[in-house]
C-alpha cells in the first residue's frame, strides 16, 4: 500500500510588525483552507515554525470580512487548533521526508521565515529536485534570497505572484513592512504576474513553484498542489516549463 503524501506547512513565529505596535502572524484562511484540502485528499500534514510551539494567527484575519467557513471550522476543531499551538521546531525536522511545502502568508513571515537560512535552503533543495513548493500572499517573499544551483536568483525567469504593493496600500501597512515583496521579486528577475483587480484570486505555476497572490488565492492554490501531488496535472512533458496563470478561481 502506497504511503500517503506528506505536506509540511511552515508558519511564522513572529507576531508584531517591528516598532509599529501592530500585531500579526499567519493569515488564518491561508492556514485553514489548505489544511482541510490536504486532509480531504488523504495527505499527512505537519505544521512547523522557527521557534516551535504556538504559531500566532493575525487577529485581523480572524474578523469579518476575512473569515470563512473553513476558519470557523478550524476554530471548532480541537485537532487543528492543537496542531498550530504545538508546531514542530523547524530545525528538528528532516525536510527531505516531505513531498511538498505549503507556505501560508501573513506579515509575520517577513520578519522570520524570509531570512531563515534553513527554510531558504529547504526551498532551494525542493526546487532543484522538482518537488512542489506552494506559497501564498506574502510567503513568496521568502524567495527573495533563494538561489538556483548556478548561483543566480531562484526566481529569475520564473513567473510568480504574491501580495501586491497596491493590496498592502489598501490596508495602509506598506510603511510598516521590512520590504516590498513585489519590488523584491521583480528586482530578482522574476516575471511577476498580478490579477486585474486587487483581492482577486490569482495562481501562477512555474515548474515546481506554485504561487498565489492573496487570501482568495489560497483555495485554488491548495487545489493546484493537490493535483500536483496526485499527478493529475503534472507529467514529464510539462515539467520542463509549466507556466499557467489562473485568475478569479473560487
Amino acid at each position: 500500500m502506497a504511503q500517503p503524501k506528506r505536506v509540511l506547512i511552515p508558519m511564522s513565529s513572529h507576531d508584531d510588525m517591528g516598532i509599529s505596535g501592530i500585531k500579526t502572524g499567519s493569515w488564518f484562511e491561508e492556514v485553514a483552507t489548505p489544511y482541510y484540502e490536504f486532509l480531504d485528499a488523504g495527505f499527512q500534514v505537519v505544521f512547523a515554525s522557527p521557534k516551535g510551539g504556538r504559531a500566532p494567527i493575525d487577529a485581523l484575519s480572524m474578523q469579518a470580512p476575512f473569515t470563512t467557513a473553513n476558519t470557523d471550522r478550524f476554530l471548532d476543531d480541537p485537532v487543528g487548533m492543537r496542531a498550530i499551538s504545538h508546531t514542530a521546531p523547524l530545525q528538528r525536522l528532516d525536510g527531505e521526508v516531505f513531498d511538498a511545502l505549503f507556505f501560508p502568508g501573513g506579515y509575520g513571515l517577513l520578519w522570520d521565515l524570509a531570512s531563515d537560512s534553513q527554510v531558504i535552503r529547504l526551498i532551494e533543495r525542493f526546487v532543484a529536485q522538482e518537488k512542489p513548493v506552494a506559497m501564498v500572499c506574502h510567503a513568496p517573499g521568502i524567495l527573495r534570497d533563494a538561489k538556483a544551483p548556478n548561483g543566480a536568483s531562484l526566481v529569475k525567469g520564473h513567473r510568480v505572484t504574491g501580495f501586491t504593493n497596491a493590496e498592502d496600500d489598501e490596508l495602509d501597512l506598506s510603511r510598516h513592512l521590512l520590504f516590498s515583496l513585489e519590488d523584491e521579486l521583480r528586482a530578482k528577475g522574476a516575471d511577476y504576474v498580478r490579477s486585474d483587480a486587487n483581492w482577486s484570486a490569482n495562481v501562477v505555476e512555474s515548474g515546481p513553484l506554485l504561487t498565489g497572490q492573496n487570501p482568495a488565492s489560497a483555495p485554488p492554490l491548495a487545489k493546484a498542489l493537490t493535483r500536483r501531488l496526485t499527478h493529475a496535472a503534472w507529467d514529464d512533458a510539462s515539467s520542463d516549463a509549466a507556466t499557467t496563470a489562473v485568475s478569479g478561481v473560487a
